[in-house]
Formats: C-alpha cells, sequence, structure tokens
C-alpha cells in the first residue's frame, strides 16, 4: 500500500546543495521530496573540485572559517552552525568514506578520489521518500496561491527549494538559468562576478613566462599606493596572465571595476632582505667574474623568469659579470624584490571556480533560508549572493545553506 505524503517539496538542482537540502527535507518522513537534476548524473561539479580530489570541506574552528568568506558572512551563522563542517564530515564518512586533513586543514578523502564523496552523498539520497528526476531541467515555476507547480506538470508542491547554482563550469549545467526563475518570483539577482579564477595582466613578459610555478613569494596588492592585500604563498604565470592560490583568492577579494587602480609587487625572494640578497649577488659575481650575467646570476630563480629581470633592468644578460655597474645590481634586486605586474581584468566567469554575486541575501531570512518575497520559496548553495577564499569553504556554504533549506522547508 502506498504511502500518502502529507507534503511534497520539490528541490531544483542536483549539485552538493541540492543533494544535501533533499537529504536534510528527506528526515521528515511526512514528506516526499522529488529532486530534479539537469544532468545524466548527480554531483557533476563536485567530481572536478580540487582537481577530481574534492576538497570537501575546511577542518578548521568556526571563528576561523567566518574569516574566510568574504560575503555576507553574518547571513551564513544560522547554516553553519544548524550543519558545521564536523557534521559534514561525520556524514560522509558515516555513509562509508574516510577523510583525511592536510596543509591548510583542507579535507579530503583518504582514496584522493571525488567519485568516493559522491558515492557516499547518494547514499545520503536512499530513503524511500526521495525521488531522484535526471535528465530533467527545470525552465519555470509558477506559483498559485500556496502552492507551486513546475513547468507543465499537474502535480503541486507545498515548497521549492532552488539549488541550481551560479553561472562558473557552465559545462556542469550551471548557466544562470535559475537566475531568471529567482527574478519571475519577484527576487533581486545582485551584480555576476568572478569568483576564484585568473588574472588578465597587461606585462607582456609575464605571458611568456606561462606555466612557470612560484613557491614561497610575497603577493602585495596596492591601491594608489596603499596597501590592500598582503600574503605568501604560491602563484603561476599564464598565457594570459597570472593564476595560482594567491592570485585566486585576490580574485575574490576586489570587484571587477577596482583593476583599474590596482598593483601587484611580487617579493620573488622575501627570505631575504635587500643588503642579503646584495651580498649573495656580489658572491656569485667575485665568484666567476668572467661569466656572463645569464650563467651566473641566473641560477637565482628559474632562468626565464631572471631573463625578464635582466630585461626589466635593461641589462643584456651575455654581459659579463665584472662589468656589471653598482645601478645595475641595484636594478636586478629591485625587480626581484619588487617585481611588479599591471592586472586588467577578472577572467571570464565561466571559467572561474566560483560565481560572485546572486540572489540578493537581504530578501532571504537567514534563519531559515526561506524568501520574505514569497513563502515556501528557499534558496540554498551557489545561487545566493555568499562566497568564501579557496580551501572547501565554498563547499562547505552549499553543504550548509542546503541542509538549513531543506529542514525548514519540511518543518514549515
Amino acid at each position: 500500500m502506498n504511502k500518502t505524503y502529507k507534503k511534497k517539496i520539490a528541490v531544483i538542482g542536483g549539485g552538493a546543495s541540492g543533494i544535501m537540502a533533499t537529504h536534510a527535507a528527506s528526515l521528515n518522513k511526512n514528506c516526499s521530496v522529488d529532486l530534479f537534476e539537469r544532468n545524466e548524473k548527480l554531483g557533476k561539479k563536485i567530481f572536478i573540485t580540487g582537481k577530481g580530489r574534492c576538497n570537501v570541506t575546511n577542518n578548521c574552528s568556526s571563528h576561523e572559517f567566518f574569516k574566510n568568506i568574504t560575503k555576507n558572512e553574518k547571513f551564513f551563522y544560522s547554516s553553519f552552525y544548524t550543519f558545521d563542517n564536523n557534521s559534514l564530515m561525520h556524514l560522509i564518512e558515516e555513509n562509508g568514506t574516510p577523510l583525511k586533513t592536510e596543509r591548510g586543514n583542507r579535507v579530503f578523502p583518504v582514496s584522493d578520489k571525488s567519485s568516493d564523496i559522491l558515492r557516499a552523498l547518494n547514499s545520503c539520497l536512499s530513503f524511500d521518500n526521495i525521488t531522484i528526476h535526471l535528465n530533467c531541467k527545470i525552465n519555470n515555476i509558477e506559483k498559485n496561491e500556496d502552492k507551486f507547480k513546475l513547468d507543465q506538470s499537474d502535480i503541486l508542491y507545498d515548497s521549492i527549494i532552488i539549488t541550481g547554482g551560479g553561472m562558473s563550469y557552465p559545462v556542469t549545467g550551471s548557466d544562470g538559468n535559475t537566475y531568471n526563475m529567482a527574478k519571475k518570483l519577484g527576487h533581486s539577482i545582485t551584480n555576476i562576478e568572478s569568483g576564484l579564477c585568473g588574472i588578465d595582466t597587461a606585462d607582456m613578459d609575464t605571458h611568456t613566462l606561462s606555466g612557470l610555478s612560484l613557491k614561497n613569494v610575497t603577493l602585495c596588492v596596492q591601491n594608489d599606493k596603499k596597501i590592500q592585500y598582503k600574503e605568501i604563498g604560491e602563484m603561476e604565470f599564464t598565457h594570459f596572465g597570472v593564476s595560482g592560490p594567491l592570485i585566486l583568492s585576490v580574485s575574490s577579494l576586489f570587484s571587477a571595476k577596482d583593476y583599474k587602480k590596482l598593483k601587484f609587487n611580487i617579493d620573488l625572494k622575501q627570505g631575504l632582505e635587500d643588503n642579503q640578497l646584495e651580498k649573495r649577488i656580489i658572491r656569485d659575481i667575485e665568484t666567476d667574474p668572467n661569466k656572463s650575467v645569464k650563467n651566473t646570476l641566473g641560477k637565482l630563480l628559474p632562468i626565464r623568469l631572471m631573463e625578464a629581470i635582466f630585461n626589466r633592468s635593461g641589462i643584456d644578460s651575455n654581459k659579463k659579470c665584472n662589468q656589471l655597474t653598482k645601478q645595475e645590481r641595484t636594478a636586478i634586486i629591485k625587480n626581484i624584490k619588487s617585481f611588479n605586474i599591471t592586472p586588467i581584468k577578472l577572467r571570464p566567469v565561466e571559467e572561474s571556480i566560483i560565481t560572485r554575486g546572486g540572489v540578493d541575501c537581504s530578501e532571504i531570512n537567514p534563519s531559515t533560508l526561506e524568501s520574505k518575497i514569497s513563502k515556501g520559496l528557499y534558496f540554498a548553495g551557489e545561487i545566493l549572493d555568499i562566497d568564501a577564499l579557496t580551501g572547501g569553504y565554498n563547499l562547505q556554504i552549499a553543504f550548509s545553506t542546503g541542509y538549513l533549506a531543506g529542514l525548514s522547508a519540511s518543518n514549515r
């Protein structure tokens, strides 16, 4: 005999937040939950995160976690404290996938396979009151009085949870379609921008350094000579400019309009003071005075980078070391300790790891994630205007908001 459910809930989008919203809503056995996913399988974006390893969350304190949220931190309080990083790790391990914590408190599956995270999450959707609809794209949501209809279906839903993601990685299904749904239901969408992405630069020599990675360097971001950001870490040169962990963080701290005023300054030898570096250079020159600058000083850094430094210093790299003037040595030191880069713009949102902007959080109740405009409508995940730095924080935001939205919808 078929069970008659008292409440019907639809979840639009089968990514991290959609999976968790479905799981949380299904815990109320008086509800039936329909999960709609446009792709042939759930969690397509989860599968490719962390270069296929899936940095599922960050194993840090709540205080540290909130420090890494760059937009609408306070809005996230209720979601996080309802379902935090420890709750997520416990749920995944309870469903058969052991986890490990690496540098920077980043959490990965022990197997280093994102497929194992997906397997655990799918195990959370094995309840009888869940129906999963794959290859099913929802284009329209209508509200009639206090019920919702999807596309041409005659099924009436008591609550709808929209978790359709942003606009990054459109191959995974995040093409901004759910923004249009939100607008039709009366919601505002804040400015959409790239987040956690590479940055185009005006300096042609940075383009010729494509593929070169830098470790243990200091990146300083200045605006009108005022320091806006300073951090030690890793970055890399690309065919368009710069990328890597330090750059990804910067891309989520400044808006697109800021890049006309910003200057990047890289200390390539942050472990050495200027005078220490000068002593090192003089010692190398005295050891091989008749060799070329390229052969002797080219060992300070990767040779391609040193060639760029010689060029910026106005020095022929074939010049003999004993012919270098003090002014030329000073120029080399200056360009090593202060390798300037002129950023132009963020890479397109389709290339970014996350989308910044989304449904205006002032229109959402942070305690339930229910719309203040349309009762019974909930939002979770990347569609919301909330984002964080790299390190597992954004996936945790998706899982936490998904859980709270599902719980709230089922108990409404």
